[in-house]
């Protein structure tokens, strides 16, 4: 199991990767508040996606964010480092997105 720092330094890592995305593919009109929970370590993240970019990240839940995300520690490790395609994990229930269906969209841009 991955510790809070690893989980941590992985979204931002996640955060970085978003950015470059963003920044490749042109304006992306979405803003939107960000959670993510990780079940097995009992702690949460929370931040807000801006123009693609993951920004404001910090410690603790947001139980208003229009998307969240609920990934377990390793899952969420191996996914940011690319050993965990997105779509898999989402098929497979390893990774649980809550949002409308128009944010998933755009959000599935991104990843």
């Amino acid at each position: 199991m991955a510790t809070v720092d690893q989980c941590r330094e992985a979204l931002n890592q996640l955060a970085a990767r978003l950015a470059e995305n963003a920044g490749a593919g042109g304006r992306l009109d979405f803003d939107r508040t960000l959670a993510c929970q990780v079940p097995d370590l009992g702690a949460a993240f929370h931040g807000r996606l801006e123009d693609g970019k993951i920004v404001d990240l910090t410690d603790g839940d947001d139980p208003k964010a229009k998307i969240k995300l609920i990934i377990a520690s390793d899952d969420l490790l191996e996914l940011v480092a690319g050993r965990l395609d997105a779509g898999k994990a989402f098929a497979s229930g390893r990774l649980k997105i809550k949002a409308s269906v128009m944010d998933l969209l755009k959000l599935r841009k991104l990843l």
